[in-house]
């Protein structure tokens, strides 16, 4: 009889961008062409100063473990950017580089979270913030925002949300999946409640290098005095410099809090790459060029995908001000057939749009919004062209 599964594994929910991404290749290796709209990854090559400083870390024989949470010139190259940037004061000490964002979210919840602790997480979130809470003990308590909003939690809603077991807020700005990016003051309406409630916030920053037009970034933790000392950031290298696969993400946060999570880190994982964490600081302290080259590239596709999307009846999407995700409602394309297919909800709308048209997308439904898809323009604006297309043809068929 093979091993039983922990309930808390059991209850755990797969990640829907990545088991769509996997369907998506599985056609791909069936010899089809695929429209990949579903994982946010850039599709930009790690720019090659960086991919440099690797190659020299191996040959100057930096490839051994590390301090676990990170080695300190690259500790320290984190916390001189946030004082460069958003004039926020850390010493190396209170930043601990972690195997990726995800991975610095658990080290978080883990290390704050006790059983029956409740955290507040507006959707549509990213899929795997309430399965990362669940893992702890505590209780994702999902508070759903409106469209008509820009899908931003307000400071009513936040106030009806709470009780006397809530503990975290968790902020995604700009945010994944619908591109929203909430505005200084509208930060502060929030960081108000969170003072008089003494919560704590977890601010999901990695997007704040994709920003377009006129829409300027701020950190919850400049809005207010002393929302510094109830914020951990979340930050990593992942998406500004195309380094997904580098796994490098990290977090600042109070002195208290980072010691908790580098003991934590130090049992479960021990360092991130040695590799790619000098990789990292010559991204952060090299050129950023490259950062701003691929954001023009975002930016042409971000008014394609608004034009596109506009252009189709019965489709809409919130303002995009960062990252590089359309949150598209589709309801009024739902409860019909395609063909003989029925659909009468987002996965199956997904699912039937992969299977009939070879256009991956992510269905609202994982992210605690039903009736909406997204859709990551992180890709080439002639996949976004035939993919638009197709989509524009599914959604015409009988």
């Amino acid at each position: 009889m093979p091993p039983a599964i922990s309930r808390i594994v059991q209850n755990l929910e797969p990640s829907a961008t990545l088991a769509m991404a996997a369907k998506a290749k599985e056609l791909k290796a069936a010899g089809k062409t695929v429209y990949d709209f579903s994982v946010g990854e850039p599709d930009f090559t790690t720019p090659e100063h960086i991919c440099q400083a690797a190659v020299a870390a191996m040959k100057a024989g930096h490839t051994h473990y590390t301090v676990a949470s990170g080695i300190p010139e690259l500790r320290t190259a984190i916390a001189k950017q946030y004082k460069s940037v958003h004039g926020l004061t850390y010493t190396a000490q209170q930043v601990v580089v972690s195997n990726g964002a995800k991975h610095s979210l658990h080290n978080i919840f883990t290390a704050l979270c006790n059983p029956g602790d409740e955290v507040i997480i507006p959707a549509p979130y990213w899929v795997s913030y309430a399965e990362l809470v669940k893992l702890t003990g505590a209780v994702p308590v999902i508070v759903p925002t409106q469209e008509s909003n820009n899908f931003k939690l307000t400071p009513e809603e936040l106030r009806k949300a709470i009780t006397s077991k809530t503990t975290i807020l968790l902020i995604c700005s700009p945010s994944n999946p619908t591109g929203t990016m909430y505005s200084p003051e509208e930060l502060g309406a929030l960081a108000d409640i969170v003072l008089e409630r003494n919560l704590t916030v977890v601010s999901d920053e990695i997007y704040e290098r994709l920003i377009y037009g006129n829409h300027r970034f701020a950190s919850v933790a400049t809005v207010r005095p002393g929302m510094q000392e109830r914020t951990i950031v979340v930050n990593g290298a992942s998406k500004a410099y195309a380094m997904t696969g580098w796994r490098i993400g990290w977090t600042l946060s109070p002195a208290n809090v980072a010691t908790a999570m580098a003991d934590l880190q130090s049992q479960e994982t021990s360092n991130p790459s040695s590799i790619s964490q000098y990789a990292a600081i010559a991204a952060i302290e090299g050129p950023q060029q490259c950062v701003e080259q691929m954001l023009v590239e975002f930016a042409k596709r971000r008014e394609f995908v608004r034009q596109r999307i506009a252009s189709i009846p019965g489709l809409s999407c919130p303002d995009m001000a960062g990252a590089f995700y359309a949150f598209v409602n589709i309801k009024s394309h739902l409860g019909r057939n395609y063909g003989s297919a029925r659909v009468d909800n987002s996965t199956q709308w997904c699912l039937t749009l992969l299977e009939q048209q070879n256009v991956a997308t992510v269905m609202g439904s994982a992210f605690g919004a039903e009736g909406y898809a997204r859709i990551s323009f992180a890709t080439g604006l002639e996949t976004l062209q035939s993919g638009f297309d197709l989509i524009e043809a599914f959604l015409k068929s009988k």
